[in-house]
């Protein structure tokens, strides 16, 4: 579990995230959503550590982020996999080598074992026969799905995925929804999704927090979405006809 409490980062004199109070759940697909520059890539960046938030806690199940030292940062770190908007896979590695390379850079695994764990990640994800090729030679659902598995290399705690639909083609995007929720239930882990993506959102949102301009403006799961009276939150939400059309329905139908 993740506990943000009191949360505010700013640049300069611009606030940029006001008072943002969110518990990301064990266990559980926990969304970050809100248009472009409401602040969910800053949070995102606070959570992670790559920014320092102006005041506030970030608690990693009662471990404060905000008051660790660098080595004490460094160590939790290997409890945390990331997947990068564009999978940020090496395209001088094989896909094999790809998800091998947090084990070999900060596990105490023997070459044997990593080779063991790194084919079981890849055979998790359905590429247990393309480890050895390139990046190049594969598809963006295919390197989504390398990505995952090196995200989940090191069995991490916490997961973070920054757009993990961004470029993929729907039915590609419900494959990577389906294989991070399994994932995050199978493993227990805390996963947090920031995502612009509403088939995720309607899909895989177990739970969701809607961020505009920088203010927590919404708090619900997927199931509460049709009945929220937030209208920031709908005109977000139900920004396309079909989504609107949807709701209509469902609101006809009670």
């Amino acid at each position: 579990m993740i506990e943000v409490k009191n949360l505010y980062k700013s640049f300069d004199e611009r606030e940029v995230l006001k008072d943002i109070s969110i518990v990301f759940e064990a266990g559980k697909t926990n969304l970050i959503i809100g248009r472009s520059g409401s602040g969910k890539t800053v949070l995102l960046k606070n959570l992670v550590g790559l920014m320092r938030p102006t005041s506030g806690q970030i608690l990693y199940d009662g471990r404060d982020l905000t008051k660790m030292r660098a080595t004490e940062v460094k160590e939790l770190r290997q409890e945390v996999g990331m997947i990068f908007q564009g999978s940020a896979l090496f395209d001088s590695m094989t896909v094999f080598e790809n998800v091998n390379f947090p084990l070999m850079m900060f596990s105490k695994m023997s070459k044997t074992e990593q080779t063991k764990r790194t084919q079981f990640c890849l055979e998790r994800v359905n590429l247990g026969d393309s480890g050895h090729l390139y990046p190049s030679e594969i598809s963006g659902g295919m390197m989504k799905r390398s990505a995952i598995a090196r995200a989940i290399s090191l069995n991490p705690k916490y997961l973070f995925c920054d757009e993990p639909n961004s470029g993929l083609d729907p039915q590609t995007s419900l494959v990577i929804d389906e294989l991070i929720s399994d994932i995050t239930k199978e493993y227990n882990i805390t996963t947090v999704i920031n995502t612009h993506d509403m088939n995720s959102v309607m899909g895989i949102g177990e739970r969701i927090s809607f961020i505009k301009e920088g203010v927590l403006g919404w708090q619900g799961t997927n199931k509460d979405v049709m009945s929220s009276t937030n209208e920031d939150f709908n005109d977000f939400v139900f920004a396309s006809d079909l989504f609107k059309k949807v709701k209509a329905v469902e609101e006809s139908e009670n």
